[in-house]
């Protein structure tokens, strides 16, 4: 599930901007890029536990849906064999590997320009990441990346289905779907079970789980950053926005960590976010669903995750955290990351600098998906959140109906 933002030319990937069709997501002449994914989706990554432990929440089987049950059924006999040989083959060196550099989280609530963000900060040669193969088999890749990407990058879509950015095996992704597969305590539980705040509501936030599950979130995440050290032993620049709920957690396993926050227009924020459920849900979903309640619970769940970052950003050390507006971003890449490499004391800002400059071009070229928001929406929405708009400098402009929001 990764932001409507700017698309830039990652080794391994070229992105370009490709208008698709129409969507208009119960929003006002939205102009909206959409793509398919085609026939692979997230659960694709599970092995046979992870499979069983999804059907324990009993999503309801009907035959439009039979061949994803069944491949997700087929790959995850493969995908438990191969987590059982790396772990044979690599799991007295992830064991024994220390973290050496402080990791570096990307934080903001989803469709909050943090995809821009992690693509720019990914572009530095001193740092690694967590890529797309790297999220969805989390249990192998040490041992199957290098031979499973070259025989099957033509399976996978050009672009993602929500903004038409183009994406790779080796595309910088989201940490949080490594989660979602190897331990499965994840929001992102929502995508196979909408609406269904019962399962993956405490997910959110560590300090929600029972103790085992914490226990065992933590291990997760720690093993992943340690297979990706393994691989390139550098600082780990991480994204997900999950992780804008979890400063705290995050501090526990790791006192030195570095912290970029990134806001936007909560119209804009909104907006997007509901153009996200909608096609990811139907991109991952195990069974037929609606879109019903979901407006209620996006706002919710909005409202939750910025009063949890701002009563904890606090804990985070002075010189560990920057801040910065997406609109700022967007209109000065260069300059932003300049400023997130001071603050932070990050050296490699002579080595990262050309890289992003000969984008440019490239950067100011790309639209971004635009959608019109009528005046009672707005107000239904500046009402429930005014203080997130009070604290990050937003006017309602509701006066303004009817005009793009994006």
């Amino acid at each position: 599930m990764v932001n409507s933002t700017i698309p830039l030319k990652m080794a391994n990937s070229t992105h370009s901007e490709r208008v698709g069709q129409t969507s208009v997501l119960n929003l006002q002449d939205a102009q909206v890029k959409v793509s398919r994914q085609g026939v692979i989706c997230m659960w694709h990554g599970l092995g046979v536990s992870g499979w069983l432990r999804l059907l324990s929440y009993k999503p309801k089987f009907t035959m439009p849906y039979a061949f994803r049950w069944a491949s997700i059924t087929a790959l995850s006999v493969l995908t438990s064999a191969q987590n059982l040989l790396e772990s044979i083959v690599y799991g007295r060196k992830v064991a024994g590997t220390e973290v050496e550099h402080p990791p570096i989280f990307i934080l903001g609530h989803w469709r909050s320009g943090t995809t821009l963000l992690h693509n720019l900060m990914t572009m530095d040669p001193e740092m690694t990441y967590a890529n797309l193969y790297q999220c969805l088999y989390p249990g192998n890749f040490l041992l199957t990346e290098g031979i499973v990407t070259k025989l099957t990058k033509y399976i996978i879509p050009k672009t993602r289905p929500m903004d038409n950015m183009a994406t790779t095996w080796h595309t910088p992704q989201e940490d949080e779907i490594a989660l979602a597969i190897d331990c499965g305590l994840s929001p992102y539980l929502m995508t196979g079970f909408p609406m269904r705040q019962d399962i993956y509501g405490r997910f959110y936030d560590p300090r929600d789980m029972t103790e085992d599950e914490r226990t065992t979130w933590k291990a997760s995440l720690l093993r992943l950053i340690k297979k990706l050290t393994i691989r390139k032993n550098r600082p780990v620049v991480l994204k997900s926005p999950s992780h804008t709920y979890r400063v705290a957690t995050l501090l526990e396993m790791f006192p030195n960590a570095k912290f970029v926050y990134i806001y936007r227009d909560p119209y804009a924020v909104y907006n997007s976010s509901m153009h996200l459920r909608q096609t990811m849900f139907a991109e991952n979903a195990l069974f037929p669903n609606s879109m019903e309640g979901s407006e209620d619970e996006m706002v919710m769940m909005y409202e939750k995750c910025i009063r949890t970052y701002e009563d904890t950003k606090s804990l985070i050390p002075a010189g560990n955290l920057h801040e910065i507006r997406f609109e700022d971003l967007e209109v000065d890449p260069l300059g932003e990351v300049a400023q997130i490499y001071k603050v932070l004391g990050l050296e490699s800002w002579s080595l990262v600098e050309p890289l992003i400059k000969a984008e440019l071009s490239e950067l100011m070229a790309y639209k971004k998906n635009s959608f019109r928001m009528d005046r009672q929406m707005m107000q239904k929405i500046y009402g429930r959140i005014k203080w997130i708009f009070e604290q990050y400098g937003y006017s309602s402009r509701i006066e303004d109906a009817e005009v793009p929001v994006s």
